[in-house]
């Protein structure tokens, strides 16, 4: 009988070194998807804006040629009156993003799908019709940040958020991370979200 000689597949080193191809090109694979994943999120580009928007009137609205509703910048509406260049607007984003962190928020709140949900979701909260007009919604968002209890906004719930101590800077900051951040397009997350000043 002669001896048959098993197929190159079925070979111990065929494997290995197929192994070492698949991570090795899997690796790489990773390295391009992570820079190109940072392009896609880096503040400034098509899905997020930079953070001078919070100069910019920001609406929500169901855009039907792509099926999901997406944000829509439109003319001048500075926050609190003053229009900040894009190093200041960055400037006070940060102090409002490190300040939701420092008070950590997300014990409760859910940000851009991360969190708890506990209380509302903060990702369109600048865009929220539970701040009556947008002629009042800076004001109010400052007040209920620096008196929860007293501002409070349950809405039935009966669940009401801790003072804090936030200080002024810190509750204008947080509103402007918070209009910043309804700007980011989420691929229509919130879905059926209808934003403040929304027509019906």
């Amino acid at each position: 009988m002669t001896e048959q000689i098993p197929p190159r597949w079925a070979s111990e080193t065929f494997w290995k070194k197929t192994a070492i191809w698949v991570t090795g090109g899997s690796f790489v694979l990773l390295v391009i998807l992570t820079f190109d994943s940072m392009a896609k999120i880096a503040a400034g580009g098509s899905r997020v804006q930079a953070y001078s928007v919070i100069n910019k009137d920001i609406s929500y609205r169901l855009d039907k040629s792509k099926q999901r509703y997406q944000p829509v910048i439109g003319g001048d509406a500075p926050l609190f009156g003053k229009s900040l260049s894009e190093e200041e607007a960055e400037k006070l984003v940060d102090l409002g993003k490190k300040t939701v962190q420092a008070k950590n928020c997300m014990n409760c709140h859910t940000l851009l799908g991360n969190g708890a949900y506990y209380a509302p979701d903060l990702t369109k909260a600048w865009l929220d019709q539970g701040w009556i007009s947008k002629e009042s919604r800076e004001q109010m968002m400052v007040n209920f940040l620096l008196d929860p209890e007293k501002n409070a906004r349950t809405f039935g719930s009966n669940r009401k958020m801790p003072n804090l101590e936030i200080t002024k800077p810190e509750a204008e900051a947080i509103v402007a991370f918070l209009k910043w951040m309804s700007a980011i397009d989420t691929n229509g997350f919130p879905h059926n979200f209808k934003a403040i000043g929304a027509e019906d």
